[in-house]
């Protein structure tokens, strides 16, 4: 695929590693005393946030009993990173990474000691709730870009799909665990205990940032003349097919496919499967779960291609209909954990390709717009579902939600397609490649 004249290589597969990533690549890596530092922040950043998204929206709903407005709860949370994500990756180009994710994890902080004392002295307002999802959101904004960008200063290039694979499993343990000390935590002792436990687990973050080596980090240049701005970053990503559509895939995915919290809440609810907050744990651990196996599965590739994550992309969507139009339980929790793998592998797959497709320079500003587009989907996704399940029920939710990632899956295929001259060729007689994507055979 090409973009005008776009030089060719720019879209041929990227080589992540010569051979398959070892236990010794591991280890390697894992010498390194600021990644093992990256890594003890990730685990406990996911282990807060998973607590705190889980605690924040059954208090909500407690409050409430109302599932769009949950949805907005997520929406505040996420939303500023459509206003301020892209100026956000500017400031991760000019100044410390480091500085900036210390800063604003001490404002997410804050945010999440304050409501957790409201919240267990029963004084927790929807408002309160509402302010501090607000806060943390701007804090979240600012912080992505950075934190993102910050892989790349700590390993080479030819390791950094490793590392970000290492990451996501990190972090998706702590999203398995979080979600059920959350929901052991709501049980038996509040919501409010539950966001306390989660901003002790953020101090243990700010403390592992806090103790990198700021000299073994790698320099970053500083934007050249005529390309400071978000402009010129979003110029450099839209001439780039290899930026451009794992973005346009994004797109779709965060805004209908990763409001997750939302429909786990519909379906934990009375108009779903009934199972109570007990449930709600159980189908984000399940889907944690299935995250594990597709980080470890990603890890294991040696090249990602845009058909591949158009791929994973319908996949994704597939399980997530499957989900929710099938009306037996059984079938539903196997669908989680399998919503789980396909996720976690388009998303290392989509961020792999971006983050290796830009220039160092620049890579700040152009994970800001990729990051708009995944949070800030997730935004506008999460009031529109939360509308839907309030309105239509849990099954047309995860219908939309499935359904148009994976019509966005089937439209990028086809131009990848037409414009590869490429078509599917199945062979039943070799089981392990019995669908395969090939040239049309009087194609140049």
């Amino acid at each position: 695929m090409s973009l005008g004249g776009s030089d060719p290589a720019l879209t041929a597969p990227i080589p992540v590693q010569t051979r398959r990533p070892s236990g010794r690549d591991v280890l390697t890596i894992f010498q390194v005393r600021n990644f093992r530092l990256l890594i003890t922040s990730i685990f406990f950043t996911s282990l807060s946030m998973w607590m705190t998204r889980i605690a924040v929206d059954w208090l909500v709903l407690e409050l409430t009993g109302n599932l769009a407005l949950v949805g907005l709860a997520i929406t505040l949370q996420f939303g500023p990173t459509l206003v301020f994500g892209a100026f956000a990756g500017v400031i991760a180009d000019r100044f410390s990474r480091r500085a900036i994710v210390l800063l604003t994890q001490t404002v997410a902080f804050l945010g999440s000691a304050t409501l957790a004392v409201l919240a267990i002295l029963d004084a927790a307002e929807l408002w309160h709730v509402y302010l501090v999802a607000a806060v943390s959101g701007v804090a979240g904004a600012l912080e992505n870009p950075a934190r993102s960008a910050l892989i790349g200063q700590i390993v080479e290039p030819g390791r950094l799909r490793t590392a970000m694979s290492l990451n996501a499993t990190v972090f998706h343990v702590g999203g398995l665990i979080g979600p059920a000390i959350s929901g052991i935590l709501i049980a038996f002792v509040g919501s409010g205990w539950s966001i306390g436990v989660a901003a002790l687990a953020t101090l243990v973050s700010i403390l592992a940032f806090a103790l990198f080596r700021a000299r073994e980090l790698s320099a970053v240049a500083r934007p050249a003349e005529g390309s400071g701005g978000v402009g010129f970053a979003v110029r450099y990503a839209v001439g780039k097919p290899t930026i451009l559509w794992p973005m346009v895939l994004v797109g779709f995915v965060a805004t209908f496919g990763m409001t997750l919290p939302v429909l786990f809440t519909a379906a934990a609810g009375e108009r779903g499967f009934d199972s109570g907050s007990t449930g709600y744990g159980l189908y984000t651990s399940l889907a944690a779960v299935g995250a594990v196996v597709g980080a470890i599965a990603s890890a294991r590739r040696r090249s990602v291609r845009l058909r591949s994550i158009a791929l994973l992309t319908g996949a994704y969507g597939l399980a997530i209909v499957l989900a929710g139009v099938v009306p037996v339980y059984g079938v539903f929790l196997a669908a989680i954990v399998a919503l789980g793998v396909f996720r976690l592998m388009f998303a290392i797959g989509a961020e792999s390709m971006v983050q290796l497709s830009t220039n160092p320079a620049v890579r700040g500003r152009v994970m800001a717009i990729y990051l708009v587009l995944l949070i800030g989907g997730q935004a506008a996704g999460g009031l529109v579902i939360g509308w839907v399940a309030e309105v239509f029920g849990m099954t047309v939710a995860f219908a939309v939600a499935g359904g148009l990632p994976l019509l966005a899956a089937i439209v990028v295929a086809v131009i990848l397609a037409r414009r590869h001259q490429l078509t599917v060729a199945v062979n039943l007689r070799d089981f392990r490649r019995v669908v395969r994507v090939v040239k049309r055979p009087n194609a140049r």
